[in-house]
């Protein structure tokens, strides 16, 4: 973990490709977050290229109660990963950054990564409103367990 990043990892008992589907299905994304930020989708498209955008409605008190989220994805490569940049609907990415790495251990299990990265904001206005990490490493943790029971129920 650097000073601007958060990394976690974890092996789960599932096929790779069945990982990858739910992390690639926004739908599913509140099932998973550990935060308790995100509450639903917007749209439910299949995340299947970089450069695609998805909307989440979201919740927290750090943005004053309920808000939405437009989400750019960065990486994609199928069953290996998936990244996103997270910003308020309707404005440009600040540049802080989600990243899930998948790496099969065979045909029933993988090891995946969920790395936080707020390296590249630069936006001194928002970085004297919002502090660093906003989402802790026991929440990305949850988000690990959350996938686990996911996959496998």
């Amino acid at each position: 973990m650097s000073d601007q990043s958060i990394t976690v990892s974890r092996t789960i008992q599932a096929p790779t490709q069945d990982v990858f589907s739910v992390l690639t299905n926004p739908e599913r994304h509140p099932e998973l977050d550990g935060s308790g930020f995100v509450v639903s989708d917007e749209k439910t498209d299949r995340i299947t290229a970089t450069g695609q955008v998805f909307r989440m409605n979201m919740t927290g008190d750090h943005m004053g109660g309920d808000y939405q989220t437009d989400n750019t994805v960065t990486g994609y490569d199928p069953n290996h990963l998936v990244a996103w940049q997270t910003a308020p609907a309707g404005t440009p990415p600040p540049g802080w950054e989600w990243t899930w790495e998948l790496k099969s251990l065979g045909s029933d299990s993988c090891d995946v990564s969920l790395t936080y990265d707020w390296s590249k904001v630069t936006d001194k206005e928002l970085l004297s409103k919002i502090t660093f990490p906003l989402v802790e490493r026991s929440a990305l943790e949850g988000s690990l367990d959350n996938l686990a029971s996911a996959v496998s129920g």
